[in-house]
């Protein structure tokens, strides 16, 4: 058979696959990204097939494959190509989705083989091997563990193809000599019990989707699009407990919005994980704070516009409400995360409150056009851990030039900072460790970027976490890391953090 004309829809195999039952024939699946197409999979694929009597190989959809930076290097295409060109595979099918489950349930194989790797269920990061067998069974099939000769896809990738540049490399080797993927994970699995509150400003970030038309005829300075859509992401704090809330049991997020009814409440409450807790009060003059963004087709951003008023944000009775809050819960938090980004919620006796309470205080003073120049890390006259970028530490030491450990150093001891990260854009982060005295660098851990709108958050998030947690600097500067390169491959706060997207990445990593 020709090798193009056994790559077919799953529509298409799926009755190609009950007419094989119907002729007394049996089916065998098998199903995985084959990204490297290796050794190992050709006796998988082999071993499977002496199970029945045809083979069926189903691969995941580029867009569904979330396993590190430049994954998968073929695409599903070529990959797809390269299956079919084998004698023993008799279809080939792509699957847009992120599991095998469609697969199974639309050919209902006999038999569905796996490598020896997932006998363990245990091992398993998704937990989609439990739930495949269930799905299989319940079709009359069986679960069938291939016992081949095994490789490393991602050990081979990262070994033999520029995924990473040499600096990435280096660095993930040095780490990889004292951390592993196993003792990450089983860490931060550690420290679901943790108790977090989330204190900081709600922000809708709205996305209008254009079309470039050009300049204008009249005006020729003037770019002209076609407007062809618009999209909501819960941003700010929301976004910040969110990516928590994936990790630990629950989370409490303290917050303001504008006055009902059109405050977004709605949406906002929809679009928290059911384990964060909102705790919310409301302005009485300005509206739920909505950053509206013009974008093209590839997220580059041509104009913004801020809805909300900072000078008549926030009025004595609810900073009193709020800061009694404070007062009278944060204690009773293993961690409690203040993502201010200077919008008009949180001021001076909201930040004492915070400062005399909470047990672990994590900071992060955002610098955005609606408050440069007045907003920086020097408010708060105490925090255990800080993040910020490059440009928020120089401005709160008012300092261009010096060498920038030097700088947040200087600034870690002002706030007395036990640790503080300073993330660098594309030349990744640095953590300073003022406990241990030593400092660390990471390369960034990303090759794809669709939107750094949220990274910064999603890197705070998680870093907070591990230094609360008790995890060593250099391990939370990775994590934060993997959690930003995470991030960024995703339009704004369209997708929280997620666990098993963290651990597969983290696994990928350090092969």
């Amino acid at each position: 058979m020709d090798p193009a004309s056994k790559i077919v829809t799953l529509e298409q195999l799926s009755i190609i696959a009950d007419g094989c039952r119907s002729d007394g024939r049996s089916v065998v699946l098998c199903h995985g990204g084959f990204d490297l197409l290796h050794p190992g999979h050709i006796r998988h694929l082999q071993r499977a097939r002496a199970e029945g009597d045809v083979l069926l190989v189903s691969i995941t959809a580029d867009a569904y494959i979330n396993k590190g930076p430049g994954r998968p290097v073929f695409s599903h295409t070529l990959r797809a190509d390269s299956l079919a060109a084998l004698s023993f595979v008799d279809y080939v099918t792509i699957i847009y989705d992120a599991t095998a489950l469609p697969a199974i349930q639309a050919l209902k194989p006999s038999v569905y083989a796996k490598g020896n790797d997932y006998s363990q269920s245990s091992q398993d990061l998704t937990g989609n091997i439990n739930l495949e067998r269930e799905a299989v069974e319940a079709n009359g099939g069986r679960i069938f563990f291939t016992n081949e000769v095994t490789f490393s896809s991602s050990n081979l990738l990262n070994t033999y193809f520029d995924v990473f540049s040499a600096d990435t490399r280096r660095y993930l080797t040095e780490f990889g000599h004292t951390h592993t993927s196993e003792q990450l994970i089983n860490q931060l699995r550690q420290l679901s019990p943790m108790r977090v509150l989330v204190v900081g400003e709600a922000i809708i970030d709205e996305y209008c989707y254009t079309t470039p038309l050009g300049q204008t005829g009249k005006s020729g300075n003037i770019l002209s699009v076609r407007y062809d859509g618009s999209e909501l992401f819960a941003g700010g704090a929301l976004a910040v407990a969110n990516h928590l809330a994936g990790f630990v049991e629950n989370v409490t997020l303290v917050t303001a919005l504008g006055r009902p009814p059109d405050n977004h409440e709605p949406f906002i409450r929809s679009q928290l994980l059911p384990n964060v807790t909102p705790i919310l009060r409301y302005f009485s003059s300005t509206p739920t704070i909505v950053k509206r963004r013009y974008v093209d087709g590839d997220i580059n951003k041509f104009f913004e516009v801020y809805f909300y008023d900072d000078r008549t944000a926030l009025t004595d009775a609810l900073d009193l409400d709020l800061s009694q809050w404070i007062r009278d819960n944060a204690a009773d938090y293993d961690l409690v995360v203040v993502p201010d980004y200077g919008n008009g919620m949180i001021f001076a006796d909201q930040i004492k409150a915070l400062c005399d309470t909470a047990r672990f205080l994590a900071v992060n003073t955002q610098i955005n056009s609606g408050n440069r120049g007045y907003h920086v890390i020097t408010r708060y006259p105490r925090a255990d851990f800080v993040s910020l970028n490059e440009n928020e530490v120089r401005l709160a030491d008012h300092n261009r030039h010096a060498p920038l450990e030097e700088v947040a150093a200087k600034i870690a001891a002002v706030v007395g900072a036990k640790q503080m990260a300073v993330t660098l854009g594309t030349q990744g982060a640095i953590m300073l460790d003022r406990e241990r005295n030593a400092s660390y660098r990471a390369s960034v851990l990303s090759s794809r970027v669709v939107d750094r709108i949220g990274a910064g958050d999603a890197f705070l998030a998680i870093a907070s976490l591990c230094l609360a947690g008790g995890m060593p600097a250099d391990a939370a500067l990775f994590l934060g890391s993997t959690a930003a390169a995470l991030d960024v491959q995703v339009v704004c706060n369209r997708e929280t953090i997620s666990p098993v997207n963290l651990f597969k990445y983290v696994t990928t990593l350090l092969k």
